[in-house]
């Protein structure tokens, strides 16, 4: 199993680097990357197994970052907040089935288009359109993804986010992110590893994707 670290930020909101990385969610996936090494190839979060979320704990943004490479946060910029990053490789050890949990994670609840375009419209992209699903829709594709990830959800509450745009007059894309939370029973700890590791769904580079996971 590859040892995996858990990396919490508490962001200095005084700081104007975690202010530019708070409005614009391209800037902090630079951010986040500059804890890994340089030399990472074409896929640097990927081949780093990294995945973050950004969240609000008593009103102060937290900066939660998953990774299968130590981080050095020495990286981060001088001041930008308080970091500690400990060993999550002993929570991946602990699943086990049956074992009840508490979960969160901020998705990107989509779907691929590949309609043929109508009279006047531009050309669809070659691997399709991305489409962001509705409330109803968005609440089944996370109960469908949850069961492939190895768990059998018991309850869900689901809050939009709002996805950091770049600065006006900046192009770049922009995803639905909602944040799912509740509780659930592990049914495959290989699956569930699996979806710990590598993430759930579409935008990880935007902060989505990243499931946690504590004791119900």
């Amino acid at each position: 199993m590859p040892t995996v670290t858990l990396t919490r930020v508490r962001l200095n909101l005084a700081h104007p680097t975690v202010r530019r990385d708070l409005a614009d969610y391209t800037a902090l996936h630079r951010t986040v990357m500059r804890l890994m090494p340089d030399d990472l190839g074409p896929h640097p979060r990927q081949r780093a197994g990294a995945l973050f979320r950004l969240e609000r704990d008593d009103h102060q943004p937290l900066l939660l970052v998953q990774s299968c490479i130590p981080p050095d946060l020495t990286g981060l910029p001088d001041h930008y907040g308080s970091a500690e990053a400990r060993d999550f490789t002993p929570v991946l050890s602990a699943l086990t089935p049956g074992r009840p949990v508490r979960y969160r994670i901020t998705a990107n609840p989509s779907t691929r288009s590949r309609r043929r375009p109508g009279p006047g419209e531009k050309p669809l992209p070659k691997h399709g359109r991305v489409l962001a699903l509705d409330d109803t829709a968005a609440l089944d594709w996370w109960h469908r993804r949850a069961m492939e990830a190895g768990l059998h959800l018991h309850a869900t509450t689901m809050e939009p986010k709002p996805f950091r745009r770049p600065r006006r007059g900046r192009p770049g894309p922009v995803h639905r992110l909602l944040q799912f939370d509740g509780t659930a029973r592990i049914t495959d700890p290989a699956a569930l590893t699996d979806a710990l590791l590598n993430g759930i769904g579409r935008a990880k580079s935007y902060g989505a994707g990243l499931l946690s996971l504590a004791p119900a």
